[in-house]
């Protein structure tokens, strides 16, 4: 809620009186290290965050907070915490971390085994030289130099690789191996696509293109041709009491319509009935949406842009379609509150699985304050 370090959280748990209420620490209790708190709150799973999520769904249920009756459903994307994905810059970060790598392998096997020059300095400079070329054919002949310069460190990244198969390692070792076994298919996946490209013109498919060698499950998302983001989309569904009952966290970036039918069946799944009305954007309408949603048990089904449907076919009345339009409206503005206040738009955390983490962290975050206000009313 508060957007805390780890570092602030330590500090802020001890100075807090209310915060250690909250958290359950005595006045005698030691308060957790910033590392302490980083390693016990990254080792809660993306699954386990949903399942509390449920339970706490549950709570608000017999609380009679959020009954489950009248929901909405829309998407959005969080992006991840990476740069601007220009072929450059993924060349220049594949250099200076396989440089890195082949430093640390060096003082771990020896210089007279691991022999090789540091080409970070002219990586940097044919980079620099990218950004600031006027003219193509400039770029092309950085750009060149940069694959040249990039290709070299990978051979040099694939000879020690092999050494360390054949040694017997050590556990730093290990971690180094490690590392090489992940960037060396990375640094060879960027050389490629950059290679398409840059020198040969080719459009390569979003699905085959890498946008960091950091963050390398990261989707590009284009929304109506209006802008590209880099993260993955979400499906969020909302209650009455503006508590979000359901996310998906989704893979690739998927057609708003093929998801309506799932997310209406979870729906069913976490209140053991279907819901009684059900909102969506104009994107996710389809006559076999409409069909399949109905078949459930589900009595109005609207979509706010009905693209062919007749209002009669949704709902049972123009009035009740025009209250379900407008309610809608309101998961945006819960969207809105979860980016600028619980850091839904941009995931800070690690790898894949720390990513649907971080999405549920902020979202249970922010429905323990959605329902406080409420029992607070």
């Amino acid at each position: 809620m508060n957007g805390f370090s780890y570092r602030q959280l330590a500090f802020h748990l001890a100075d807090s009186r209310s915060y250690c209420l909250f958290c359950h620490l005595g006045i005698t209790d030691k308060v957790p290290t910033k590392s302490a708190l980083n390693a016990n709150l990254k080792a809660l799973q993306p699954a386990t965050l949903e399942a509390i999520n449920r339970v706490f769904v549950g709570a608000a249920q017999k609380a009679e907070v959020e009954t489950g009756r009248t929901v909405r459903t829309d998407c959005t994307v969080v992006e991840s915490n990476i740069h601007e994905p220009m072929d450059s810059e993924l060349l220049w970060d594949c250099v200076r971390v396989l440089s890195r790598l082949l430093g640390r392998a060096r003082r771990l096997l020896g210089p007279t085994k691991v022999v090789f020059g540091n080409r970070t300095r002219r990586a940097k400079r044919r980079r620099k030289e990218i950004f600031d070329a006027k003219k193509a054919e400039d770029r092309q002949r950085a750009y060149r130099d940069l694959l040249a310069v990039t290709a070299e460190v990978y051979r040099d990244g694939l000879k020690v690789r092999k050494l360390f198969r054949s040694a017997k390692e050590a556990l730093p070792a290990k971690g180094v191996a490690g590392d090489l076994d992940r960037f060396l298919p990375l640094t060879q996946q960027v050389m490629d696509q950059t290679q398409r490209r840059v020198l040969k013109g080719e459009t390569v498919p979003a699905a085959e293109k890498i946008v960091s060698i950091f963050e390398e499950h990261t989707d590009i998302i284009r929304k109506d041709n209006r802008e590209t983001l880099y993260g993955h989309k979400i499906c969020l569904t909302g209650g009455a009491s503006s508590m979000i009952l359901d996310c998906q966290i989704l893979e690739g970036n998927p057609a708003d319509s093929t998801l309506a039918k799932e997310m209406v069946d979870r729906q069913v799944a976490i209140f053991s009935r279907p819901p009684r009305q059900v909102v969506f954007d104009g994107g996710f309408a389809s006559k076999m949406n409409l069909n399949d949603i109905k078949a459930v048990g589900v009595k109005d089904v609207a979509f706010s842009k009905g693209r062919g449907l007749e209002i009669g076919e949704m709902v049972k009345s123009t009035w009740v379609y025009k209250r379900l339009r407008d309610f809608r409206a309101g998961l945006e503005g819960n969207i809105s509150l979860l980016k600028r206040i619980f850091g839904l738009d941009r995931c800070t955390w690690k790898s894949w699985e720390s990513f649907q983490s971080y999405v549920w962290g902020s979202i249970l975050s922010f429905n323990l304050l959605v329902f406080a206000r409420h029992l607070l009313d």
